[in-house]
């Protein structure tokens, strides 16, 4: 199937897996279920559809963390795609549509959210579904694969059946329809001719775009324009800001529920969207007791829960059907039927722009990542990971001294006219103002303790001069250090 390139959806948030997941570092982003992130989980799927390499689209936030997670599964070819704004997968799709027709004007996309859960039984049955897929593809159908659904799911939109095509392995839809109440989702689970709405798709990048002219014009002829205006570099796409414009519509309100195109294949698959902590707690392996537990946990009269602990002890006495997730920074605690409100406690932590909503005391950068160990008034102190080989910028702050002690590792630092190298327990002090920086030149991780002392400790507090990430370019200049 080497004609279908895949198409990665990589931009969400994840708002209801808080506090895990946060803005700056969503659920595709974060190992949940199994060996690798959710995003290198579909990739590495991709692999097994096609040889051709991905098309992965996202946010700017997430530009180095998504870079380094496919270099991390040796996947070296991907084209990447940056979006100025998030606006809902029919404009990121379009975008990648017309990427991929410059490149071939028979392009055939498969289309994945990066942040589901999937897997099989057998999965050359899938293969053989994508077969199926394709050849309707080529036929100018829009295809999208449906979940047989496992329970009268009310988290899930569905997809309602028609007539059938090629012996049944593929049916006309009748409808799309919205995440329905519990009453309504017996209904079409009995009735069996509903299947759950996967976000999954298959069809040419020019059958696509000529439904999104017809349908939503305006998202066609603003995504046209801004991919006109692209600047590509070093194989990186970023979309032009015109693209800010786009209304931000899915694919489903879009194009799926108003083309006479719509083609849906039955997979018969262990799926989730993993939209809630509940969806996480029915995918895991459970204790006696019904309770799933991660870190360290301790647990007496407890039951049907779902504990997590990533930093501290957490003891839980005579609680049930539950939701625990401990951080370094928060706690919750939520019933499990629940969980989809979460996204509430969300929305109130950012309109008191509260760091929480948006960031973790861990944070990721192209060099590497910090930890945030102390923020107070004038002082904070961070935990610093230099990747071997790799670099910070050269810059200067002008509110603030810092001082370096080498924990382990070899650190090579400028630091004003100075040029030192330093090994564990030995320190340097940078002047507010003076020209600074950091590399690891090793072949072991470097490990430094910051302390920063001044009147203001922002992360946007950064002068760079020079940067190997192209930080201190014109197009990359909202990504901070």
């Amino acid at each position: 199937m080497d004609t279908i390139t895949p198409v990665v959806l990589a931009g969400g948030t994840g708002s209801r897996l808080w506090p895990l997941s946060r803005s700056s570092s969503p659920k595709q982003l974060l190992n949940i279920v199994g060996d690798h992130t959710l995003l290198q989980e579909t990739l590495l799927r991709c692999n097994k559809i096609s040889a051709l390499p991905p098309i992965i689209i996202y946010n700017k936030e997430y530009h180095f963390q998504v870079t380094e997670q496919t270099k991390h599964i040796g996947i070296n070819s991907a084209k990447f795609i940056i979006e100025p704004v998030a606006r809902n997968t029919a404009p990121a799709i379009a975008f990648c549509a017309l990427e991929a027709r410059k490149k071939d004007e028979n392009a055939l996309l498969f289309v994945m959210p990066a942040d589901h859960y999937l897997s099989f039984e057998n999965e050359n049955d899938f293969i053989e579904k994508v077969r199926t897929a394709e050849s309707l593809a080529n036929d100018n159908y829009l295809v999208t694969f449906g979940i047989v659904p496992k329970a009268p799911e009310t988290g899930y939109g569905y997809i309602r059946l028609r007539e059938g095509l090629l012996d049944q392995k593929a049916f006309k839809v009748a409808e799309f329809i919205e995440k329905p109440e519990k009453k309504l989702a017996e209904l079409y689970y009995k009735e069996k001719n509903c299947l759950w709405n996967s976000g999954m798709f298959l069809f040419s990048a020019s059958a696509y775009l000529a439904e999104l002219q017809e349908h939503s014009p305006e998202i066609f002829a603003i995504c046209s324009k801004s991919y006109e205006k692209q600047n590509e570099k070093s194989g990186v796409i970023y979309i032009h800001p015109s693209f800010s414009a786009c209304p931000s519509l899915s694919i489903d309100y879009a194009v799926m529920e108003k083309t006479q195109s719509a083609v849906v294949i039955p997979v018969d698959a262990i799926w989730s969207d993993i939209g809630s902590w509940s969806s996480i707690y029915d995918l895991k392996t459970k204790n006696e007791d019904g309770n799933v537990i991660e870190g360290d946990v301790i647990t007496e009269g407890t039951k049907g829960c779902y504990i997590k602990s990533s930093h501290r002890l957490v003891a839980a006495v005579g609680v049930e059907d539950c939701i625990i997730v401990e951080t370094r920074d928060s706690i919750l605690i939520a019933r499990k039927d629940q969980s989809q409100e979460i996204k509430k406690i969300v929305e109130r932590l950012t309109i008191n722009n509260r760091v929480e909503a948006s960031s973790h005391y861990n944070v990721y950068r192209p060099w590497g990542a910090y930890e945030l160990l102390i923020d107070l008034p004038n002082y904070k102190v961070k935990r610093l990971i230099v990747k071997e080989g790799c670099s910070l910028s050269l810059q200067r702050h002008k509110y603030r001294s810092e001082h370096w002690v080498v924990v382990s590792g070899t650190a090579t630092i400028i630091n004003g006219d100075e040029h030192l190298v330093l090994y564990s327990s030995q320190s340097t002090y940078i002047p507010q103002g003076a020209k600074h920086r950091l590399s690891n030149f090793s072949n072991t991780l470097l490990e430094i303790i910051e302390v920063q002392i001044g009147e203001y400790l922002g992360e946007d507090d950064i002068e760079r001069f020079d940067d190997l990430y192209g930080r201190n370019e014109e197009i990359m200049k909202d990504i901070l250090e």
